[in-house]
């Protein structure tokens, strides 16, 4: 029989799905593109991978310096979401104008640079929401449902991401989407739409958390830690920071190897059939991998993951044809969110609920690796040290990109076994 707090956590479950829903399918639609405009703006696949990059740092800074701090302190978790979601879309309509205003100028360079700087400062503001989000989301699981609702969540999300870059595809009309601004009004409806959703249940939310902490805690089936292992967290980490500089390396190389003239010169529905591969793998993942890690355990099917993300970059560069290549960033797309499923739930199970906001906040900023960094730091000096001082193609280039990255995973991966995997099985 339904308990009052069920019906209550239903809605919640569904408002934020909603909620999951539409941040997904605007990073679809933004993102996907905002790679390959700016490269087409700025010429430098260094400079472009600025972009994830600054992002990063800003939204690191802001989790770990403020937002993290104040989650806990005062124990803000929806009102963070709404906050920065409103927050983000004023930033929105503000970047857009600077950056219209240096394209008429005809300052391509600098109206790169503008959205590249002008995400970053964003991003500082905007990673409130990701603490709220990420605190609500471990408050209202318990670890034997954690990684199942995650999966489901996950889920919807690669619903929504497919749907954002098909619509992508079209909108960005060679870039014309987002010198029009069309691309831009869309993304702020859609977060003042996602700041109303989070309103209208922040109530809900309030009521409900304190009761599930307390019966989380006293309920002898509940088998999340209470004491925090401050040792395999920080393992868990280290090896999650290589492994996503590995994997991430190559993620915006990808982007450019499968457009160029010399690999497979994809058109730009040909680039979102791909990148919808990948979606459609971790949409097959995500519902089966939270349910997997509830039953045999996180490490055993984050290890198989983490396999496929080592071998996955060696099939990039042999694929034959459009749909070879996206087939091998399908299964690229199962090993992401199979490790990005099962890796939150394993790190909601190891933090203690009163420092949710700031050690959650630690785990963020290792997965915003991805956005750009590992492109920065690893990736894009190698394809560029290749192609303009070695004289290689830029085909080759990039596969030799792809097999670093391959390597780098593997190198985290052996690591996680050693500190993380075989310390818990002896613990």
């Amino acid at each position: 029989m339904d308990t009052p707090q069920q019906p209550a956590r239903k809605s919640i479950f569904l408002d934020l799905s909603l909620f999951q829903f539409l941040s997904f399918v605007r990073r679809g639609v933004f993102y996907t593109f905002m790679i390959t405009y700016i490269f087409n703006l700025m010429q430098t696949v260094t400079y472009t991978a600025l972009l994830g990059t600054l992002d990063m740092i800003g939204s690191a800074l802001g989790q770990n310096l403020v937002w993290g701090k104040i989650a806990d302190r005062y124990r803000l978790r929806a009102k963070l979401v709404i906050a920065g979601e409103s927050i983000a879309a004023a930033f929105y309509f503000i970047v857009y104008q600077i950056h219209r205003s240096l394209l008429n100028n005809q300052a391509n360079f600098s109206a790169g640079l503008s959205l590249i700087i002008g995400l970053a400062i964003l991003e500082f503001f905007w990673s409130m929401s990701d603490v709220g989000w990420t605190t609500l989301l471990t408050e209202t699981t318990t670890a034997t449902n954690r990684a199942k609702t995650i999966g489901a969540l996950n889920f919807v999300a690669s619903l929504g991401r497919m749907i954002g870059i098909n619509f992508s595809g079209y909108l960005y009309n060679n870039g014309e989407g987002f010198r029009s601004g069309i691309i831009f009004y869309i993304v702020i409806a859609m977060l003042l739409v996602s700041a109303l959703i989070m309103w209208t249940t922040s109530r809900a939310v309030e009521r409900t958390v304190p009761k599930t902490e307390t019966t989380r805690v006293q309920s002898p089936t509940t088998k999340a830690p209470v004491t925090y292992d401050k040792r395999t967290y920080k393992w868990f980490l280290i090896s999650l920071i290589i492994i996503i500089i590995g994997a991430s390396c190559a993620s915006q190389i990808f982007l450019l190897f499968v457009q160029i003239p010399q690999a497979l010169n994809a058109s730009d529905p040909e680039m979102g059939f791909i990148l919808t591969a990948f979606t459609i793998g971790g949409m097959l993942t995500s519902l089966t991998s939270g349910w997997l890690a509830d039953r045999i355990g996180r490490i055993k099917v984050l290890l198989a993951g983490l396999t496929l993300a080592i071998l996955t970059p060696l099939l990039y560069g042999s694929a034959p044809s459009v749909l070879g290549i996206a087939l091998a960033y399908g299964l690229n797309g199962m090993s992401f969110w199979l490790v990005l499923t099962v890796g939150f739930a394993f790190a909601g199970d190891l933090v203690p609920e009163d420092r949710r906001g700031r050690l959650l906040s630690r785990y963020n900023t290792v997965i915003a690796l991805s956005w750009g960094p590992a492109g920065l730091l690893v990736g894009g000096p190698l394809a560029d040290l290749q192609v303009k001082m070695m004289g290689l193609s830029p085909n080759v280039a990039y596969v030799n990109v792809f097999y670093v990255s391959s390597g780098i995973v593997a190198i985290g991966t052996i690591m996680f076994v050693l500190k993380v995997a075989m310390q818990k099985r002896t613990a």
